[in-house]
């Protein structure tokens, strides 16, 4: 299993204030694709965990991120990796050697990302009990 990430006391900060937000009621609908489609690709748990690795690490090469990211294919991996510098979240950097070294590294806007998932933990974190009982309750109640 994955190390939980480590977040600053910062971004802890930062995502509550964003939680304790509402959205606006005539939102742009190009930020609600954007968010749609950023949360389909988000939700995907190859993208998380690079996005962890890369945090943890800063720079890695293909073959040590496919270490990391215990499971993920090759050809997954090289997807996901393609999908998250097409979206600017992490730059390829290809020396020009033999045999050839590519790393990679999360950009600013990768790592903000990884920084909103922060309000993920923190509210498993607060909740965890309230969810837990939820669960055992309905467990008990439904004869699971």
């Amino acid at each position: 299993m994955p190390k939980a990430p480590q977040f600053t006391e910062q971004q802890i900060a930062l995502a509550k204030a964003y939680a304790a937000l509402e959205p606006p009621e005539d939102i742009d609908p190009r930020i609600e694709a954007l968010v749609n489609n950023l949360i389909g690709r988000v939700a995907d748990k190859w993208t998380v965990l690079i996005l962890e690795a890369l945090a943890e690490k800063e720079t890695l090469r293909f073959t040590r991120l496919s270490e990391l990211v215990e499971g993920i294919s090759q050809k997954m991996l090289t997807q996901t990796l393609r999908q998250m510098e097409r979206d600017g979240l992490l730059i390829r950097t290809v020396y020009p050697v033999v045999p050839p070294k590519v790393e990679y590294k999360l950009t600013r806007l990768g790592m903000s990302l990884g920084g909103a998932f922060c309000g993920v933990w923190v509210w498993a974190a607060e909740n965890l009990q309230h969810v837990e009982r939820a669960r055992r309750d309905f467990d008990e109640t439904k004869g699971h």
